[in-house]
């Protein structure tokens, strides 16, 4: 499913007529995701981190995300955010989808809410995932919470990207899209009104009570909730593990979380296409290679060069998967970074980006984008349409993006790029040449 694909927005009505958005996507045993209170069912699927970890979860889950009752495409012209009143809000979206057992998650400031669901109810949770794990509001989170939702009106865009970045673990280049998701799944007033009442949430009495198998999920980057409050939670419920992320970037913590939640969830070890598989049919194809990596090779040394590659190889795995594309794993830098991507419009600012970053590490790219049917094995893509990428990137001066017309077309109405045609060219090895066009950034 790509971006442009949304999930359908369903409402189901409350006992106390409130009513609810939620969405259910995939196939298997429910996962129902509690999140808050960042909470907006469009807008988190516009960001690619959080809509491919949907996605992939998806794939052994029929995945139910929902909108609190006050957050998001759900009824906002609530005051009481109890626990009790809050969970009538996923007993709502149970019942109209006629949900008995399922696996939950609580995400964010979700934890409290979660818990007494689970202790409440324990026949009915399957697993429980909390992330981050606390049974009262953390201290340092309502503290700073306080002293940002007191800024004047005109500060509210720099209060609630602080509030993202220092809660959340967010880094400074999706701060701005996660705070914005935050404007606009709830009124400044009403989240003073919220976290008034959720600072006061002490579920502790209940740890005890749950009995479902849980994963605790740590991130090292988020400073809401410390390591020493994870271990504390895991052993005050009967059944919990505690999963660490400490990678550096958090596209690669959110890589670790997939390898740690889905294979708790599915209750086996899965094996890595499962985790991030590549799209089959038809994809938009990005291939990457260094400039005259031979020159440079000679003129670093190959010890210094292979470490600059890896070090960019990196990089530009995680501008791909911030662009909702999947960098193929039997890749690396030296021999072409491959990726393939469902919309053509983020495939080439992937490219873009990634011409950036070779530029900045003085290891210049050769960029080329095709589109075609590709075949999946195992966690790598065939095809012609592959080799067609391939040879278009050889053709690209170096930091140049190059696509073929096929791409052009697919783009031109929403690339925000405008496109200078380099004519036919002949591929080697393709028996028609291709029309390839240079990718031109306006302004």
């Amino acid at each position: 499913m790509s971006a442009a694909m949304e999930p359908r927005i369903q409402y189901a009505k409350t006992s106390d007529g409130v009513n609810i958005a939620y969405y259910a996507i995939g196939h298997g045993m429910p996962l129902v995701i509690m999140n808050l209170p960042n909470s907006h069912l469009h807008m988190e699927w516009q960001m690619a981190d959080v809509r491919q970890t949907l996605q992939a979860a998806a794939t052994m889950a029929t995945v139910v995300r929902y909108d609190q009752r006050g957050f998001g495409l759900s009824d906002r012209n609530v005051d009481d955010f109890s626990i009790d009143h809050l969970l009538l809000d996923v007993e709502a979206v149970l019942a109209k989808l006629d949900i008995e057992q399922f696996t939950l998650v609580g995400f964010g400031v979700s934890s409290p809410l979660a818990i007494v669901l689970a202790a409440r109810d324990p026949e009915r949770v399957a697993k429980l995932v909390l992330w981050p794990a606390f049974a009262r509001f953390p201290k340092g989170l309502a503290q700073m919470a306080e002293k940002l939702l007191a800024m004047d009106e005109a500060d509210w865009e720099f209060a609630s990207e602080s509030l993202v970045r220092y809660g959340m673990g967010w880094s400074d280049e999706m701060s701005a899209p996660a705070a914005a998701a935050l404007r606009e799944s709830i009124a400044r007033e009403k989240l003073a009104q919220f976290l008034e009442q959720s600072r006061l949430w002490d579920v502790g009495g209940m740890l005890h009570r749950v009995t479902s198998p849980t994963m605790i999920v740590h991130d090292k980057a988020d400073k809401r909730v410390d390591l020493l409050t994870a271990r504390e939670m895991a052993s005050a419920i009967p059944d919990a593990r505690i999963a660490i992320l400490d990678a550096e970037s958090r596209a690669g913590r959110m890589g670790q979380a997939v390898s740690s939640v889905l294979p708790f969830l599915a209750g086996r070890p899965l094996i890595p296409e499962q985790l991030a598989t590549p799209p089959s049919g038809t994809a938009v194809i990005l291939f990457a290679d260094i400039a005259d990596s031979t020159a440079l090779t000679e003129r670093l040394g190959d010890a210094a060069f292979r470490a600059k590659a890896r070090d960019l190889d990196a990089t530009l795995r995680t501008t791909i998967r911030e662009h909702a594309g999947t960098p193929i794993e039997g890749k690396l830098l030296g021999d072409g970074v491959l990726a393939v991507f469902t919309s053509a419009r983020q495939a080439i600012e992937a490219a873009l980006v990634c011409g950036r970053a070779g530029g900045d590490a003085g290891l210049p790219l050769h960029l080329g984008l095709h589109a075609g049917d590709v075949i999946r094995e195992e966690n790598n893509v065939y095809g012609g349409a592959v080799n067609i990428a391939s040879r278009i990137s050889g053709l690209s001066a170096p930091g140049e993006v190059l696509v073929s017309d096929i791409v052009r077309g697919l783009a031109r109405t929403s690339a925000g790029v405008g496109f200078e045609d380099r004519g036919e060219q002949p591929l080697k090895g393709v028996s028609e040449a291709v029309r390839v066009w240079a990718v031109v950034q306006s302004g």
